[in-house]
């Protein structure tokens, strides 16, 4: 750590849509006639909360620490790149403060499943619910999200000293 009490990270993460019969977002499954096109689950919450974290403590990306080129991520569950950035982001002294996500999808209605998504993140990470909003939105029909080709999501956060209250 090099004297900050606070940082703030942005990340953000796109993927593709096709057909199929669910979408994993923010740690659980959503039955849809949809499927996220990706080498991993393509959970586009978790990996914008991954940016977000590494980019807060100087970390590069996660497509640094988990290659989309690497067999052993094929179909891999998310939720374990959270869990190994939350203990990298431990070894550098911080610990999340609060988490602030939006998702962009037309596309199934995200509304139901939010509290879900919160308290799935909320266990990984081994914070409290008050610590993570999720949001959701459309594109307008507007562009690849708003015809349901693609899903999309920023994640904000900010990390502190670990030793902070």
């Amino acid at each position: 750590m090099v004297g900050f009490n606070m940082r703030i990270g942005h990340g953000y993460d796109i993927h593709q849509l096709t057909s199929g019969d669910h979408i994993s977002l923010g740690g659980i499954e959503i039955t849809c006639p949809y499927a996220i096109v990706a080498h991993s689950d393509g959970d586009v919450v978790i990996h914008a909360i991954c940016d977000a974290m590494l980019g807060a403590a100087a970390l590069g990306d996660i497509g640094q620490h988990f290659s989309d080129e690497d067999d052993a991520n094929k179909n891999c569950d998310s939720k374990h790149f959270l869990q190994h950035i939350d203990s990298l982001i431990k070894e550098q002294g911080y610990k999340v403060g609060n988490i602030d996500v939006t998702i962009i999808a037309e596309t199934p209605k995200l509304s139901p499943h939010i509290q879900n998504m919160r308290a799935s993140l909320t266990t990984v990470l081994g914070i409290e619910l008050q610590q993570i909003n999720i949001k959701a939105t459309t594109n307008e029909k507007l562009d690849s999200i708003g015809a349901n080709q693609a899903i999309a999501c920023h994640a904000v956060l900010i990390l502190q000293d670990k030793n902070e209250t």
